[in-house]
């Protein structure tokens, strides 16, 4: 095998098998994604999986790091535990949310000991912080018991009386001698004694206003009295717990100068409000409000259909990853240049062109079909069939089969895959924004939908707008050498007012007529 191939075949396929010095050679930037994301702004992340938010973040936390600004990266998946989040139906869905809360802010407290502890650069005065370090974690993990309580007195009282009484006599030569004497003790002893008896369960108990209180003044001695910190794996939290620890990060670390929080998370497995329609407050965090107008990262990975963009993007990804390996890893291979690595890749020019094609903007599904592909390839260079044939594997071993496990998601794909490829012969359509649809959620997160723009309009609909999805690559790869192929993005009639019908490669914020590419999602339920 090619020392190139063997080299894509090591890269990991997530951001935490990369050591650190990894994760900053291999970060790739998109347009001012860093910039936006260096800001000093509370910010929720959104990506589907394998857009690159752990990457980011870790890159965020390394950049913090080195410029000596204390921040914690924390894995939502690592916290709490099963009887705390999930099962444990004796436990109020408070008590849960309490839990993972004082979890969460004892890693927080953990991550800034061992920075304070590591500290190589004596920039932490673990003197000075110790105490307040302890009492963050005090305050985190506070135990009251609540039920009731039982008061016991007692009353015992002791009384001694003694008297004792003498006379003697005494007969001397010279003299008599008479004695008498009495004696009398009286004593008196009382006590009282009380106990209290507080029967019930142990509960943790956080007051926020001395939680508050105390990161405060930790955050005061701190390196620029900053702290971030930076929450990946949000959507791993069960969905019925998301407001409640929202909102308690709000109260607790949210006031608090110099902090500022980051949260990673998918879209359509959050759930960071819940509305009390009675008198309209929420529990939770508002977008926009108590955290700033939030990143997605699909959208920044989408290119709005630019290739130069696209191919600028994954080849330096490619190249970057590569170069992030170890030397001894690398050697064999001339790195000079990103363009004679893609030239030493692939066969040609168009063989990159597919593979960026198949990538459909997703990092990881890029690594995992150019890993695929470099296995298929072995001791040759990767051409087209080779890569076709690797984004075929790819989207049956992952989104195929990640899809089928929801009922119903399957039988809508293969009618959207007919209706829009079948019958149109298009790899793309548009839905009103109005439609909220849980199937099309769970196709878009598992990437085999992808959103391409928003707010569309057309002067036939007014004030009507949609949304432009496309087809994954891995649906019509086989049809891609057939007549069935897809001629464009999306089918739409002419412009000109000719009954024609022409097909469009960039979605455009506003058509003259698109009926043709709308689709109607109550078709394919009726037939159910």
């Amino acid at each position: 095998m090619r020392a190139l191939n063997r080299a894509l075949l090591k890269l990991s396929k997530r951001a935490e098998k990369y050591t650190n010095q990894q994760l900053v050679e291999s970060f790739v930037d998109v347009g001012p994604l860093f910039t936006l994301l260096s800001n000093s702004d509370n910010q929720v992340i959104f990506g589907r999986r394998g857009t690159g938010k752990t990457h980011v973040l870790s890159y965020l936390n390394n950049h913090l790091v080195d410029n000596n600004i204390t921040s914690v990266k924390i894995d939502m998946r690592t916290i709490g535990s099963t009887g705390g989040i999930y099962s444990d139906t004796d436990l109020s869905i408070s008590e849960r949310a309490t839990r993972l809360l004082s979890d969460t802010l004892c890693a927080i407290h953990d991550g800034i000991l061992e920075l304070v502890i590591e500290d190589d650069k004596d920039i932490y005065d673990l003197s000075s912080m110790a105490s307040n370090l302890d009492r963050v974690a005090e305050q985190s993990t506070s135990i009251v018991i609540e039920g009731d309580i039982e008061h016991e007195t007692g009353l015992g009282k002791k009384s001694t009386f003694k008297i004792k009484e003498s006379i003697s006599s005494k007969i001397a030569s010279t003299k008599l001698e008479i004695s008498a004497g009495a004696e009398s003790t009286d004593s008196s002893e009382s006590n009282i004694n009380q106990r209290k008896l507080r029967k019930g369960t142990e509960k943790l108990r956080i007051h926020f206003a001395s939680v508050y209180s105390e990161v405060d003044k930790l955050v005061s001695k701190l390196p620029s009295s900053e702290l971030w910190i930076l929450i990946d794996e949000w959507s791993e939290v069960p969905l019925d717990l998301q407001p409640f620890l929202a909102d308690l990060l709000r109260r607790t670390l949210y006031p608090v100068d110099g902090v500022t929080v980051k949260i990673a998370a998918i879209e359509q497995r959050c759930n960071f409000r819940r509305h009390n329609e009675v008198d309209g407050s929420y529990i939770g965090i508002e977008i926009g409000a108590d955290a700033s107008a939030s990143l997605n990262l699909d959208e920044f990975m989408v290119f709005d259909n630019d290739e130069v963009k696209a191919k600028e993007f994954f080849g330096n990804l490619l190249f970057q990853h590569v170069m992030s390996l170890d030397k001894e890893d690398s050697s064999p291979f001339n790195l000079s240049t990103k363009a004679r690595f893609i030239n030493d890749v692939f066969t040609q020019q168009s063989a990159f062109e597919e593979f960026v094609r198949a990538s459909e903007g997703v990092p990881r599904d890029a690594i995992n079909i150019i890993g695929l592909a470099a296995q298929k390839a072995l001791d040759r260079q990767i051409s087209i069939p080779i890569t076709r044939d690797a984004a075929r594997i790819w989207y049956h071993r992952s989104k195929h089969k990640a899809v089928s496990d929801r009922s119903g998601a399957i039988s809508l794909l293969d009618w959207i895959t007919n209706e829009v490829i079948g019958t149109r012969q298009a790899k793309g359509f548009l839905l009103p924004i109005s439609v909220k649809d849980a199937l099309i959620d769970h196709l878009f997160d598992n990437r085999v939908l992808h959103l391409l723009k928003t707010g569309v309009s057309a002067q036939l609909y007014p004030g009507k707008r949609y949304n432009v999805y496309c087809l994954d690559y891995g649906c019509y790869v086989d049809l891609l050498t057939t007549k069935n192929a897809p001629r464009g993005l999306l089918m739409s009639d002419s412009e000109d007012g000719e009954d024609t019908v022409k097909y469009i490669d960039v979605p455009k914020t506003d058509f003259r007529s698109i009926r043709n590419a709308i689709l109607n999602l109550e078709t394919f339920y009726e037939t159910q």
